[in-house]
């Protein structure tokens, strides 16, 4: 399949299978400016072997299907079609895509847990994985990333006519690993569409969500909490394109920074195209910078294409804790430490409150509560 060029907008200009339509990013180009590509060990430019490992395995509910497949699969590569030139290596040197499957109207009593564990960091390895939602049916998604990797991968969701998919991505990788990211999902005619992405471990970890419609009264919730460390580099990137009329899209990304050269990236870019009309969207980015060395970059773009939408704007800040926030908790005897702590609880769990499955937020917290103790 050949290039894909989409001229009347100026975001997200191009997609294609074929990996030679994407040059090597060199760092200059608006897409990869904020990423430090000496540290994606290879990733961009073909360079590493294929020799590293990141085991998936799928636990799905009573009349859930995984399997493995080949990349001959009408099922792979349907919903989505690489964007950048790491998208792109990641869909060609794949060897089985993981494809599940919800039937219709089925509703699982149980989530379906995907998880990838990784091997190491000698040598970079590739994935893939469908989650195909059919008409009518519910479903929840975990995916939960751990261990050392090298790792690229594009993940589709195939939400259904009148479909609900909720999904959470726990990005919580040790250290040294580096990750990079692209989760597409296609929404049928008045399918809801609810993810939750938490991002806390890696060394870079670089994440692309991005939406469609392909019918009418589609809804898409994007949430993501992020906490980044001394040296982290977490970088979120979120595409809504609106080409259908009468869909809802929301954007809420929220982070928190502490130590020394801690950069948070966000990007969110949202399209609603001449034929939109009827939309109603909203993006907001949020970071509290900790201390000082940390930097959070926070881009929201906006492309309007119409005159005709119900609702469209987004917001973004970057700033230092409240004083007055801490004064009031101060004033009523609670130590300044504890305090702060309360603070950045509060500013984070308002969103780790959205996460579906009870066992899997008291994680989070915890973990939130963990990167507090550093």
């Amino acid at each position: 399949m050949g290039l894909n060029e989409k001229p009347l907008s100026t975001l997200h200009e191009k997609s294609s299978y074929n990996l030679d339509d994407f040059s090597v990013p060199t760092g200059r180009e608006e897409k990869w400016r904020f990423t430090p590509l000496s540290r994606l060990k290879g990733l961009h430019d073909g360079t590493a072997e294929v020799t590293g490992q990141v085991v998936t395995q799928a636990y799905t509910p009573a009349g859930v299907t995984a399997e493995w497949v080949g990349r001959d699969d009408a099922r792979v590569g349907q919903a989505y079609a690489p964007t950048d030139r790491v998208s792109a290596q990641a869909y060609n040197a794949f060897e089985k895509a993981l494809v599940v499957t919800v039937p219709k109207e089925a509703v699982p009593a149980e989530p379906i847990q995907i998880e990838l564990r990784g091997g190491g960091t000698t040598g970079v390895a590739y994935g893939h994985i469908v989650v195909k939602v059919e008409p009518m049916a519910e479903a929840v998604v975990v995916l939960d990333h751990q261990g050392s990797a090298v790792y690229a991968d594009n993940v589709e969701f195939v939400v259904g006519d009148g479909a609900t998919l909720k999904v959470v991505s726990l990005q919580d990788w040790a250290d040294d690993a580096v990750h990079v990211s692209q989760h597409h999902a296609q929404l049928a005619k008045d399918a809801t569409f609810r993810s939750f992405v938490v991002t806390l471990g890696g060394d870079l970890v670089r994440l692309s969500p991005s939406v469609s419609y392909t019918g009418q009264g589609g809804d898409a919730d994007l949430a993501g909490v992020y906490f980044v460390d001394a040296g982290q580099h977490l970088e979120h990137r979120l595409l809504v394109d609106h080409s259908t009329p009468n869909c809802k899209s929301h954007v809420d990304y929220r982070g928190a920074l502490q130590g020394q050269d801690a950069h948070a990236v966000w990007i969110g870019d949202v399209i609603i195209r001449v034929e939109a009309e009827g939309t109603d969207t909203y993006e907001l980015n949020r970071n509290l910078i900790l201390t000082d060395g940390a930097r959070a970059d926070s881009v929201p773009n906006l492309e309007i294409l119409t005159g005709e939408v119900a609702g469209a704007g987004h917001a973004s800040t970057s700033g230092r804790l409240d004083d007055e926030h801490l004064f009031y908790l101060q004033a009523r005897g609670i130590p300044a430490d504890q305090a702060r702590r309360l603070v950045i609880r509060g500013f984070l769990g308002q969103l780790v409150e959205k996460i579906s499955v009870p066992e899997l937020r008291e994680r989070v917290l915890a973990k939130i509560e963990a990167e507090l103790e550093k």
